[in-house]
């Protein structure tokens, strides 16, 4: 889905006063789909553009875009008109990040900040960080982070491998654990209590009132992914198992509380290292199957 459709699904939502869990309630979806969707991340399937058309009361050809069945029909000849301008002018189009037809890829790299910071590759990778919906990375052959407040989601080429079940446990498909059970330094290091000493750190770093005390030792736990992901990534030989983002996020708080790099205002930077790291990541996996 190209951007002036995103952004036109997300004008349509607006003008009829709904939130996106609104929405996602009425037509019979997740509440990220819809955010997916208005960020161009994806694009809705037939039957939901077809009851986003009967909830906005308009026509699905103007829905998709923008133009009223009368008013499409009058600027027809106007746009064959303007085809051969356009293509005497390549340089224009540089300057919008518009998406290839039938693709997600980007002709360029992008980097917006708008509500976060999204970060756009041109080869179909993709991070995008934000308040409300925490680290989520796309990589383009299929393997995706997710950390927000929902928990931990991984998916390894299309197939979820580790996520937070409904009670808050981190929970590690069978395929995963079979592979774990074959190595057993890799169990022993699984079944290593790391939380324990996490809440302990936890405890005693609030307790002592040191170092911003309670306000700041929750990040403590942020160590307990990084852990268990350092490990996993260690034993298969594959850094993009390693919770980066995470380890990012942590960064970015310290930075932030002992105004190190700039502080809040220009320690935000640091997220920029996130799609890099996982460059290098498809880079070294590329190596490794070749």
């Amino acid at each position: 889905m190209n951007i002036e459709t995103a952004n036109r699904l997300l004008k349509y939502r607006k003008d009829s006063g709904l939130s996106q869990e609104e929405l996602a309630e009425k037509i019979g979806v997740s509440r990220q789909a819809v955010s997916k969707w208005e960020r161009s991340e994806a694009s809705p399937d037939t039957d939901n553009l077809i009851r986003l058309a009967e909830l906005y009361d308009i026509s699905l050809d103007e829905l998709l875009t923008g133009k009223k069945p009368e008013a499409a029909q009058e600027e027809k000849t106007e746009s064959e008109s303007d085809e051969s301008e356009e293509k005497e002018s390549p340089d224009d189009s540089k300057t919008e990040f518009e998406p290839d037809e039938n693709t997600t890829y980007y002709k360029y790299d992008r980097v917006s900040f708008k509500n976060g910071i999204h970060v756009d590759g041109k080869d179909g990778d993709r991070v995008h960080i934000s308040f409300k919906d925490g680290v989520n990375v796309y990589e383009k052959h299929g393997d995706e982070v997710h950390v927000g407040w929902n928990g931990v989601n991984v998916k390894e080429n299309g197939k979820q491998r580790v996520y937070t079940n409904e009670n808050g446990n981190v929970m590690v498909d069978e395929e995963l654990k079979n592979a774990h059970h074959s190595n057993p330094t890799h169990k022993a290091l699984n079944l290593f209590p790391f939380w324990a000493i996490a809440l302990a750190a936890f405890l005693a770093w609030g307790f002592s009132g040191l170092y911003f005390g309670w306000a700041l030792s929750w990040i403590c736990f942020l160590s307990i992914p990084l852990y268990y992901s350092l490990v996993d990534a260690i034993f298969k030989r594959n850094p993009s198992h390693f919770a980066y983002p995470v380890l990012v996020t942590a960064a970015y708080v310290i930075f932030g509380y002992f105004n190190i790099c700039g502080g809040w205002s220009a320690g935000w930077i640091v997220f920029l290292t996130i799609p890099f790291y996982y460059i290098i990541c498809s880079f070294i996996k590329k190596l490794n199957t070749d």
